[in-house]
């Protein structure tokens, strides 16, 4: 059995999509509301994995410095140049495994605030509260303010890699004079 369609315009297509997000979102407040809980859920995503990731770090940096100051007589020469660098290494390469996690749920972050600042500009009744003052003022609903309050997340990885660098040079540099191979 064939089908057959009626070819329409554009306008009846997007009065479809319309109508179709206004069965999923009743009111704008029922949208806002769900941009505010996908933000919301995102940034408890990102703020545990940022957690996870800097409970990781400081828990290395001890076993690092724990590491650099093994003086045994017998083996600890070669130990504190060993040891400290594999820990180094180890560093980075968590840093570099944190990092597409961190910039995921940063990205979806500010989708989710761009759709919101998108609702507010769309309908400038919607976007005022009871007083007639803004609901967001424009610096709130800038990407670039928005982008700057993801800023820590996002360099956190880089700042370890460049941190745990600048340590794995230095044990090297100070423990190769030292360890007598």
């Amino acid at each position: 059995m064939k089908t057959s369609r009626i070819i329409t315009s554009e306008t009846h297509g997007a009065q479809r999509e319309q109508q179709a997000e206004l069965m999923i979102f009743g009111t704008p407040k029922e949208r806002l509301d769900f941009y505010r809980r996908e933000i919301q859920y995102e940034t408890s995503l990102l703020a545990g994995r940022t957690n996870a990731y800097l409970t990781a770090q400081s828990f290395l940096v001890i076993a690092y410095a724990s590491s650099m100051a093994n003086s045994n007589e017998d083996w600890g020469a070669v130990f504190t140049l060993v040891v400290p660098a594999l820990f180094t290494l180890l560093g980075i390469i968590s840093s570099l495994h944190a990092w597409p996690g961190i910039r995921a749920s940063a990205t979806i972050i500010e989708h989710w605030h761009y759709k919101q600042e998108q609702l507010l500009r769309s309908d400038p009744e919607f976007g005022h509260a009871y007083d007639d003052s803004p609901l967001f003022s424009e610096q709130e609903a800038s990407r670039e303010s928005t982008y700057k309050s993801l800023l820590f997340f996002l360099r956190s990885p880089w700042l370890f890699i460049v941190f745990w660098s600048a340590l794995g040079v230095f044990s090297i540099w100070l423990q190769l004079p030292s360890a007598n191979l």
